[in-house]
């Protein structure tokens, strides 16, 4: 392990190493790119540290939403890095949503930005709690909020401070696919030793792009932790409805995705490959120069990173959990298990309990935020229960077969793993979206079709084409495992900001 225990030790070992080196660009107009420096990455935390001190602020559990930006970014370090504790809010989410995670995170501090202006103004009549409310788009004071800009700017200089590195750093709320939210409890020795615990080969200078949403531990964790750590290039997507134009702009060599981005991207490459070749079309499409995807997240089928290495793209799969900082294992290029979710990582160890992962290490939660009894439930014996489903191999990686949540268990005793059913009927290119579960004690599943592509292929039947599909994958299948209901949706199932199905609302 290394030397670096907290952000402030990232921050200042980024600044030593790669100096005046590109730390971040991002678009400040459709025609302009600012780009900021290592050295003035420290800088500008510094700042925003010193002006969290003018306010009487130090140590205070702040609020964040926003899409991702730099002033995002320095917002978190100038929060961590002077005593503070961040709460990083998803910006999908509606007013009282919010509001009820302010409340439950017992911030004092908001910092929102301008696409959230509604949030700021709620905050600002139903939060009692909150003693600052600060924009990081605005460029001067209104009747309600300060200025970033402004307070940065009355507060330029070095700020210090000893970090405790056991110390609470961030309160991170699940996406809650199954049920309520809970507020996960991450140190700074949780985070800085998942960052900096696997040698992904990455060069500095390497140029990254985000894409996931900010608040989302994989990005923050992998895409900026990992990437200053390395001294990369970061480029800023501000947008999904931009993704395409910033990949022809950035041009990134590297990305961090999740299994349900990736599944759409692949089918928009297939489909646009139909007249050209593979590799050029991947080259128009993705910047010219992108050579790796990481996955993490949900369980990617295989099939996809044989897909993508037509391409001239490889795929490289991991596997986390917010409470676990997030990384737990992954696949490293040169090292790759199609099948596996990758080896544990080297401050992480695992064990199997009737078929459960339970892993410990110094990535694993401090627990649940004011919900002890819930922390009981998961973390036992200095083990973290997982909720999933799955073994190691002899040579340390890790396979995942399913979610103990999920499982239905039939009448006749039988167990079985909705995620294997789902993996199966994925692999027809007519099913977008599907959700497999237990209904009066047989196998139903819930399917979005691919409707576009159902066009294409002149479909006129939609729910005999996916009757069709399933009967052929039942042939496959023992028969206390095939599904025995088919229900045709017209929209998307609802999902959190990561892309995960909210399994939750899908009808029993």
């Amino acid at each position: 392990m290394n030397d670096i225990k907290n952000m402030k030790d990232i921050i200042n070992y980024a600044a030593n190493n790669y100096g005046d080196s590109v730390a971040f660009k991002y678009k400040i107009s459709k025609k302009e790119i600012e780009t900021r420096s290592y050295r003035n990455l420290k800088e500008d935390s510094e700042t925003v540290s010193n002006a969290l001190k003018s306010l009487n602020m130090l140590g205070k559990h702040v609020a964040i939403i926003g899409s991702t930006s730099y002033e995002w970014i320095i917002s978190y370090f100038g929060v961590v890095n002077s005593g503070g504790v961040i709460v990083p809010i998803d910006d999908k989410l509606p007013v009282s949503d919010v509001c009820e995670l302010i409340e439950r995170s017992d911030s004092e501090v908001l910092i929102y930005d301008n696409n959230r202006i509604d949030v700021a103004k709620a905050v600002k009549e139903k939060c009692h709690k909150i003693k600052h409310i600060i924009s990081m788009t605005e460029s001067l004071n209104n009747e309600f909020a300060l200025s970033l800009n402004e307070i940065m700017g009355d507060n330029r200089g070095p700020f210090s401070m000893d970090i405790d590195n056991e110390k609470l750093c961030t309160i991170l709320f699940t996406s809650g696919t199954t049920g309520k939210s809970k507020g996960v409890m991450l140190n700074h020795r949780n985070l800085s030793d998942n960052a900096t615990v696997c040698d992904m080969q990455l060069k500095p200078g390497t140029v990254s792009m985000t894409v996931l949403p900010i608040n989302h531990i994989f990005c923050f964790t992998m895409d900026i932790l990992k990437g200053i750590y390395c001294g990369l290039c970061i480029c800023i997507n501000d947008s999904m409805i931009r993704f395409s134009k910033n990949l022809s702009l950035f041009k990134p060599e590297v990305m961090c995705l999740v299994p349900m981005v990736i599944e759409g991207l692949y089918n928009k490459l297939m489909d646009a490959s139909v007249m050209l070749p593979k590799k050029l079309i991947a080259g128009a499409a993705l910047g010219g120069k992108l050579k790796t995807i990481y996955s993490g997240g949900a369980y990617l089928n295989p099939k996809y990173i044989d897909g993508f290495k037509a391409f001239g793209i490889d795929v490289i799969q991991g596997y986390g959990m917010t409470e676990c900082s997030p990384v737990i294992s992954t696949n490293l290029p040169g090292k790759v298990k199609k099948e596996s979710v990758g080896q544990l990582v080297a401050n992480c160890e695992a064990i199997v309990v009737d078929e459960e992962i339970y892993v410990k290490g110094s990535s694993v939660m401090m627990g649940y935020y004011k919900m002890p009894e819930e922390t009981k439930e998961t973390l036992v014996n200095g083990y973290l229960k997982t909720g999933d489903l799955g073994y190691i191999d002899e040579d340390n990686y890790l396979y995942i077969t399913g979610r103990r949540k999920n499982l239905i268990i039939l009448a006749n005793g039988e167990n079985v793993s909705p995620e294997e059913l789902e993996n199966g009927l994925l692999e027809n290119r007519m099913v977008k979206e599907t959700v497999v579960s237990e209904e009066k004690d047989v196998i139903k599943a819930e399917v979005f079709p691919d409707y576009d592509y159902l066009d294409k292929k002149k479909v006129k039947n939609v729910q005999e084409e996916i009757q069709n599909i399933v009967d052929k994958y039942n042939r496959e299948l023992p028969s206390y495992k095939r599904i025995n209901k088919v229900y045709i949706r017209k929209d998307e199932f609802e999902k959190t900001t990561s892309q995960k199905i909210k399994r939750q609302y899908v009808k029993k």
